[in-house]
């Protein structure tokens, strides 16, 4: 599987392949995700939208193998670099966690440890993948906090996380993802709990980072404008299952084509053109435990590179009056 850009082909740092996650709830097994495929293509940038419920951080969750006790992958292939992260026990995913894979979680005051200086929380990752002794390390992360635009990097350094803004946070955070020159980021929401301001800032940190570094990003949103603006490709996610996706992110916004996708794009407030009242979804996805459960079935390639889910699923029955509101 490749993805095609600009009439050359481009290879894929990571590909997910009929991924399916299923939860144990009271004794039962329910489908949380359902086979799923998407690619990464090395350089580029995926959003991975939908609402809240949908799977895209059980998707994140699953690829860095943080699944909660509960939960399980139960089929499918996730490929880093070609080779499969959860054969052998995750064996490989150890290997790479860090120098080749990170993340970026959604909430910076909790994935932070509130009682460690932020700089040796960057150094403590920087001595474990690296042969730099602390003096090397500490210097690296001043140097990594000032790349992200932390001012007084060297002040700074020795700060506990409480002191720092929610903005500053993250940047500490994106700070600690880069720190061992990742291939990929797997990026949880990290603009949701900031506000419009910084989550500008931020936004404009990570097309920074993919400039400079060629990083390649799978950014989880339920903000389809922030897709907009970052992305090259995107994953449309509801319910456990992708409606539509495609390589080039322009064909799915200039003409969308899952009842979903249209719904999700007429909730965007537009300022080009003639006030027009905000179309909505009639309710949130169906809870876990009332998902159907048989398998979705394949998804139709429009064309190359573009696939669209059918629209006869008995969970996307909301939908239909959600994306034809005036």
């Amino acid at each position: 599987m490749s993805t095609m850009n600009s009439g050359a082909l481009t290879p894929n740092v990571l590909e997910v392949e009929n991924l399916q996650i299923v939860a144990r709830i009271a004794g039962h097994d329910y489908i949380a995700i359902d086979n799923i495929s998407f690619s990464v293509a090395q350089g580029h940038a995926r959003g991975l939208v939908g609402e809240s419920g949908s799977g895209k951080s059980l998707t994140l969750r699953a690829i860095m193998g943080l699944l909660p006790s509960n939960v399980r992958v139960t089929s499918g292939v996730i490929k880093f670099q070609g080779q499969d992260l959860l054969a052998d026990n995750g064996k490989y995913r150890k290997q790479v966690l860090g120098t080749g894979l990170s993340m970026v979680f959604q909430e910076p005051s909790v994935a932070l440890n509130s009682v460690m200086k932020i700089g040796k929380q960057i150094t403590d990752s920087l001595m474990q993948h690296s042969d730099l002794n602390r003096k090397q390390a500490r210097e690296r992360a001043i140097d990594l906090m000032d790349q992200v635009g932390i001012r007084d990097a060297s002040k700074r350094v020795d700060d506990f996380p409480f002191q720092l803004s929610g903005g500053m946070k993250q940047r500490v955070m994106i700070a600690a993802a880069i720190a061992c020159g990742p291939e990929l980021i797997l990026c949880d929401e990290p603009t949701t709990a900031l506000d419009v301001t910084i989550q500008a800032q931020i936004i404009e940190l990570f097309k920074k980072l993919r400039s400079e570094l060629k990083v390649s990003l799978l950014y989880v949103t339920h903000d389809i404008g922030v897709v907009a603006e970052l992305c090259d490709a995107i994953s449309v996610m509801y319910s456990g299952r992708i409606v539509e996706q495609a390589d080039d992110i322009n064909k799915v916004f200039s003409n969308p084509r899952h009842p979903y996708t249209k719904a999700l794009l007429g909730a965007i407030p537009r300022i080009d053109g003639p006030i027009k009242r905000l179309k909505g979804l009639d309710s949130t996805g169906p809870s876990l435990t009332q998902r159907s459960q048989e398998s979705a079935p394949p998804m139709t390639n429009i064309e190359p590179g573009w696939q669209v889910a059918p629209f006869e699923f008995a969970d996307l029955d909301v939908i239909w009056s959600a994306s034809s509101h005036e």
